[in-house]
């Protein structure tokens, strides 16, 4: 299989260190709640139990929580600051500060969620079968993640980069973003290991107040690795410049806001067997 049809990488995690920002994500929670829903809405049964995988400041594990009510759920990051965020929104729940890479379950849950996560990781031909090999007979894994690397919004990112004096630091960030698989990549690694497997895609449209929404969007991951490495009149200096270029990518509708397209790939692997 070409090197280019799966994440990049050996081993290590290729999401930022402890430096998430919660803020962003819940400043636009509504639109990041709807994938949640949308895939929730496709998981049959009653799970028992639930690991929300790489959970962030908490919107999958309170949408989790409403729909089963029942469930023991664990809210698993690597990050103390989303885990803090979690603890505050939902302290009742279990919590596990540890990477997804190293994570291994005590107990094999019904239910594996990983939204907007996995695609930080590399070697997902792997990762996935090793996620199925924990399940619990008739369990599922439910996976949505970004696929919007060939966005403006994401493009204009990697461009910037390349063009500026900050090019020799930033171009090695550029190279190193997680590439997801293929669709087929997904369905040839969980096929083998599935009873049935969904794969689909959605372009969610998000109207916006303006560039400078889509900017907020993305301080709080795509963003950071990118700026860390930056002076300050570097970041102010890349950060205009992607607003100008933000502008003439998305231009404005009728009531002044952006049209901004969201691309998600989703996949809903059930193991076989009978739940115990």
């Amino acid at each position: 299989m070409a090197e280019a049809k799966r994440p990049p990488g050996a081993s290590a995690t290729q999401y930022p260190p402890d430096g998430w920002d919660a803020a962003p994500y819940l400043r636009f929670e509504a639109e990041h709640a709807q994938p949640v829903r949308d895939m929730i809405s496709r998981i049959l049964g009653e799970p028992r139990r639930i690991v929300d995988l790489g959970c962030g400041p908490g919107i999958s594990s309170r949408l989790l929580v409403e729909r089963f009510a029942s469930a023991e759920i664990t809210c698993i990051d690597t990050s103390s600051r989303m885990l803090a965020e979690v603890r505050r929104r939902l302290p009742t729940m279990r919590f596990e500060q540890v990477d997804i890479v190293t994570w291994r379950p005590n107990l094999s849950p019904d239910l594996i969620f990983a939204n907007d996560a996995l695609h930080w990781l590399p070697d997902h031909e792997t990762l996935l079968p090793r996620l199925m090999s924990y399940l619990a007979g008739g369990g599922s894994l439910a996976i949505q993640m970004p696929d919007n690397r060939h966005e403006p919004s994401h493009a204009l990112m990697r461009l910037i980069a390349a063009d500026g004096p900050w090019a020799d630091r930033l171009v090695p960030v550029a190279k190193t973003r997680g590439v997801i698989g293929t669709i087929a990549d997904y369905y040839n690694w969980l096929r083998p290991l599935s009873a049935s497997i969904e794969i689909w895609q959605t372009t969610y449209v998000h109207p916006l107040s303006g560039v400078e929404a889509v900017v907020d969007w993305f301080r709080g991951s795509a963003l950071p690795p990118f700026l860390n490495p930056l002076e300050e009149r570097e970041r102010e200096q890349f950060l205009d410049r992607y607003m100008r270029e933000l502008s003439s990518a998305y231009g404005f509708e009728a009531d002044g806001r952006v049209l901004f397209l969201y691309p998600r790939l989703f996949i809903l692997a059930r193991k076989a067997g009978v739940r115990a």
